[in-house]
């Protein structure tokens, strides 16, 4: 690729030909793919472009529902938007088992989020220490236009810290605070917060007599929300007697209740020990999380980040889903922090976001958070139902097979055939190329 100037300030289609020109490809031929996944609404396509920069097309992914999701006694029929096959249908078979066995059942435990201001000051910390109250009084009252509009609706600033950080690094000092935002993610709310927390810092310090002339200077160094967000919690399980978790026989995909619950109980505990194991684990964890999460316009990447942290909290990366078996009841919980909106960004913008909340029935940030954690649980408990019973690979490869069809061209006959063939067969990338190949071969 060539280096260009002003890539930016060209239209879409002028981009479009400049990428085709570094490929060595047809214009007209990319601009005819590209413009195929526009949206047939100007408007629409117009709000799209504007979420990024240099936008060039839409990106598909399957916008796909889990229904028959029973929580707190409430059901509900819940977005995911993912690409990766078997994501889900191992949710939804979660979702029909426990269906009948109560159901999942959540609770918020915290809803609390930070935002630090990481400044340097060469003062004596136990004298600002004694009349940090002072400031933080002031910074209360230079927020409070930005801070009504939240505190009408119940949240807003929930308390300020001036936290000595020189054990990191000289004159290096904090002031943290925590924020309750209500439905909204919150970030703009909290960095404009912290950035007018950082200018009466400085004033403050530069007006107290109190001070020596090197201690009326703080030097900023960054005003910025945290994506990790321990205390804004929340806790999801499930729970029945062990005898209940197996079917009509009293089995559960061939093993009978105690041992599958016994089965079950270990493969989280290696989670929780083995690092290896906690991160393929944690990442089916998020596979039904980010999916809801990116259904409703939320950063997945922000509640990722967040998730993997608090995995680390102990200084070892483990399991966030837990298990116990005690007095005959076998119980699965997950329990983690979740920072999401449903008001503000692309909650408000996206089509299928706003959709996808009402689908939900226009839930609280709350009870969203409960949401997305029920899913990241089904499919956590899904996994470890397969691994434990009959294996990841049947389940995932039958879901996987269309996919691998594709991949050869296989027409809507071919199709079929295959479908019914590896019904009884193990399905494999080159089993299907040399099914494909008999199939073909005998036409």
């Amino acid at each position: 690729m060539e280096l260009i100037s002003g890539f930016s300030k060209l239209s879409k289609e002028e981009k479009i030909k400049w990428i085709a020109e570094q490929l060595g490809q047809s214009s007209d031929e990319l601009l005819d793919q590209f413009s195929s996944f526009w949206h047939n609404d100007p408007h629409q396509q117009k709000v799209f472009d504007e979420f990024s920069e240099n936008t060039l097309t839409n990106y598909y992914m399957p916008f796909g529902v889990v229904p028959n999701v029973i929580l707190n006694g409430e059901t509900f029929a819940v977005p995911m938007t993912i690409e990766e096959s078997s994501v889900v249908a191992a949710a939804s078979k979660a979702a029909k088992f426990w269906q009948s066995r109560g159901g999942f059942h959540s609770e918020i435990i915290s809803t609390k989020k930070i935002g630090q201001v990481h400044f340097l000051w060469k003062g004596d910390y136990n004298k600002m220490y004694c009349v940090f109250d002072q400031a933080r009084e002031q910074m209360l009252k230079d927020t409070a236009d930005i801070t009504k509009n939240m505190r009408q609706r119940g949240g807003g600033i929930l308390d300020i810290e001036f936290l000595d950080m020189r054990h990191l690094d000289d004159n290096y000092y904090q002031i943290k605070a925590t924020f309750d935002t209500c439905d909204s993610m919150g970030a703009n709310f909290i960095n404009s917060c912290l950035e007018q927390f950082a200018k009466t810092l400085q004033n403050w310090v530069a007006s107290k007599e109190m001070f020596t002339d090197e201690e009326r200077d703080a030097t900023i160094i960054m005003c910025i929300l945290s994506n990790y967000t321990p205390e804004c919690l929340v806790k999801t399980w499930v729970e029945c007697p062990i005898e209940e978790l197996g079917g009509a026989d009293g089995l559960i995909d061939g093993l009978d209740a105690k041992t599958f619950a016994f089965k079950f109980h270990k493969a989280i505990e290696i989670a929780k020990n083995d690092i290896y194991r906690a991160t393929t684990h944690n990442k089916g964890i998020f596979n039904g999380i980010d999916a809801v999460v990116l259904a409703t316009g939320n950063d997945f990447r922000a509640v990722e980040a967040c998730g993997h942290t608090y995995a680390s909290r102990s200084r070892q990366y483990r399991s966030l889903s837990d298990c116990s078996i005690e007095n005959g009841i076998f119980k699965f919980w997950l329990e983690m922090p979740i920072a999401v909106g449903t008001v503000g960004g692309l909650t408000s913008l996206h089509p299928l976001s706003k959709r996808s909340l009402e689908m939900l029935g226009n839930p609280s940030a709350p009870k969203l958070m409960q949401i997305i954690s029920t899913l990241g649980l089904a499919q956590n408990f899904g996994a470890i139902k397969s691994l434990t019973t009959t294996g990841i690979q049947k389940g995932h490869m039958k879901m996987h097979l269309l996919n691998i069809l594709r991949t050869f061209e296989a027409t809507e006959k071919e199709v079929k055939q295959a479908v019914e063939y590896f019904k009884n067969n193990t399905v494999s990338f080159n089993a299907v190329r040399e099914f494909l190949a008999t199939v073909r071969t005998h036409v």
